[in-house]
């Protein structure tokens, strides 16, 4: 395996930021020190002016493999991730077909081990009828992120919302679950409410049928399951300001017994966004008033969100509700029922766009990093990743701040080929990544020889 010795680079890390040089030997950080002279056979890269980051950890993305591979694949994802900076990933079970066994579950871990170049863990996925099999995952503590639970319609039939079944999950997990909180039976009544009018549904009405009653009421029932057995409890993508009284910052997020998440597309778009990209940014939860992303990025700040994610989950644009018109032009087709796919694709994207709010002043350099990389690792008790150490394998990332892109077609890399970005400049660019002390990616050049590895988390 290739060393590296990164010379008078700004290290952000823990809360500081600091002039330092890192040398990585055999896929890990051997020493971090102001002046390093490195024997053997070594390849030096001169960091002047730029920061070193430890890698990004995504806690949910959906990279749609198997089954739906016409999107997206794990190999075509965590390529478009570790460009963006991220170099571990947790993915989701709604694939086809769902992960609702320990040999699916495990089906997927073999995908990765030969396709993902970043670093990678699956949730073992839940239905109304599939508890005894998910709660198999109890013996894998070490080895598993978490369970997932749809407490709001999703692919498939991963919602549930069957009490005896929820109850039984809550009760008996021993690993950490981990919540989509959207409350059916609200979403559909709103929907019934706004069908009745009469007129044809518009972008726009996403948020009015997923509102934040709807998100809240979920919330507090996974909540209050949560208390009544003592569960590890993780809400994903919180996205209203009501859901934000339910959350602490009493407690660090590792000695938490409930923690909370906000995604990056609801801390960049409002509802007054849906007017210029319609469906384009249709997701579920929905991305709500301008109110709301202002109580995120509160609580963000305050630490009662404890990190940042991306939900990453992409579609085509014709199942976003697109066409190319006989001009070439992108057009959206008429309005009418419910069309146009929920998510968006932004793994490539998210340490980008942070660096653009903290370019603004919205947050600091050293907090984002804690929330996309610390406090993923405390949250999920990784082990070694998440951290600037000396022993702590290698996930890096070079950013320079001096060079500023735009995103577009050509620069984009998800398989399903657009951003919700498009157009939108970002600060500053990713360099080079490394992957367990493997550039994988060094200025636009991909180095495919070296997969990433399981994710390990230590046993609490």
């Amino acid at each position: 395996m290739q060393n590296y010795l990164i010379k008078n680079i700004s290290i952000v890390n823990e809360g500081r930021i600091f002039p330092s040089d890192l040398l990585i030997r055999n896929g890990r950080i051997e020493k971090i020190a102001p002046s390093i002279q490195a024997a053997g056979a070594t390849t030096e890269i001169d960091g002047t002016g730029k920061y070193l980051l430890p890698g990004v950890i995504d806690d949910q993305v959906h990279f749609r493999e198997p089954g739906l591979t016409h999107k997206a694949t794990i190999y075509s994802e965590a390529r478009a991730a570790v460009a963006g900076g991220t170099t571990s990933f947790m993915e989701m079970p709604n694939t086809v077909p769902p992960v609702f066994t320990q040999e699916l579950l495990e089906q997927k871990y073999g995908i990765a081990s030969r396709s993902s170049l970043a670093n990678y863990s699956f949730y073992m996925g839940t239905s109304n009828d599939n508890a005894e099999e998910a709660l198999r995952t109890n013996d894998k503590k070490t080895e598993v992120c978490g369970i997932k639970i749809f407490m709001g319609s999703s692919t498939g039939n991963l919602l549930v919302d069957n009490y005896l079944t929820l109850d039984r999950l809550f009760r008996e997990s021993e690993v950490l679950i981990a919540t989509h909180c959207e409350d059916e039976k609200i979403i559909k009544r709103n929907l019934d409410r706004l069908l009745a009018e009469g007129r044809p549904l518009v972008p726009a009405d996403h948020p009015l049928i997923r509102d934040e009653e709807a998100c809240f009421e979920s919330s507090l029932a996974a909540i209050q399951f949560a208390q009544k057995h003592g569960s590890r409890l993780h809400i994903f993508h919180l996205s209203t300001e009501k859901e934000m009284q339910l959350f602490s910052n009493m407690l660090p997020p590792e000695e938490k017994r409930i923690t909370a998440e906000v995604c990056v597309h609801h801390l960049h778009f409002t509802s007054d966004d849906y007017a210029r990209l319609g469906n384009r940014i249709k997701c579920n939860p929905a991305i709500k008033a301008p109110h709301n992303r202002k109580a995120l990025w509160k609580a963000l700040l305050d630490d009662r969100l404890d990190l940042i994610a991306t939900d990453h989950a992409p579609h085509t644009l014709a199942e976003k509700g697109y066409y190319y018109d006989e001009a070439g032009n992108l057009t959206p087709l008429p309005p009418g029922g419910l069309v146009g796919a929920a998510g968006l694709p932004l793994v490539q994207h998210s340490l980008s766009l942070m660096l653009h709010y903290v370019q603004q002043g919205a947050i600091s350099l050293e907090k984002c990093v804690d929330k996309m990389s610390h406090a993923v690792a405390r949250c999920f008790r990784i082990a070694e990743r998440g951290f600037i150490r000396e022993g702590y394998f290698a996930d890096l990332v070079i950013v320079d701040p001096n060079r500023p892109y735009t995103v577009n077609p050509d620069n984009i890399l998800y398989k399903c080929g657009w951003s919700p970005l498009e157009g939108f400049q970002m600060p500053a660019s990713v360099t080079h990544t490394f992957v367990n002390g493997h550039l994988v990616y060094g200025n636009g050049v991909f180095d495919e020889s070296q997969w990433g590895m399981r994710l390990r988390f230590e046993a609490v």
